[in-house]
């Protein structure tokens, strides 16, 4: 299904969806615990992830290193079930608020945001927080 050509306007402010995908027909999806509002996830979504996404009601993402969809959870078990999807102003990010099914993490984090980068007199240290 081809998007509709929308006007600067309509895009920001009308009621037609009409995500833009990047060149390599890819756009950015930040995954929230619908709960805390903590980031769980960034990573990207094609037309196909995108679609599967909202017809399940659980997130899926394409893979860009396995080149393939990928069901966030399919492995672990781990699904991330979709509360709400906000759309940003020109259509080419989402916020995806989820209820995780457990750790969202391949390491087993709670989130794949469990270090903050600390920066001191010329060192730069990744350090571990609870997520």
């Amino acid at each position: 299904m081809a998007d509709p050509q929308l006007t600067p306007e309509e895009q920001e402010n009308g009621s037609v969806f009409a995500p833009k995908f990047d060149a390599s027909g890819l756009l950015t999806a930040v995954v929230v615990d619908a709960l805390t509002g903590g980031v769980l996830v960034v990573a990207h979504m094609n037309r196909e992830a995108l679609d599967a996404t909202l017809e399940s009601g659980r997130v899926h993402f394409w893979s860009r290193s396995r080149g393939k969809l990928w069901l966030k959870g399919e492995t672990s078990g781990h699904f991330l079930e979709v509360a709400e999807v906000l759309v940003d102003c020109d259509q080419d990010a989402l916020v995806i608020r989820a209820t995780p099914a457990g750790p969202t993490c391949h390491t087993g984090a709670q989130s794949c945001f469990y270090r903050r980068l600390e920066v001191g007199e010329g060192a730069r240290a990744l350090v571990k927080v609870k997520t």
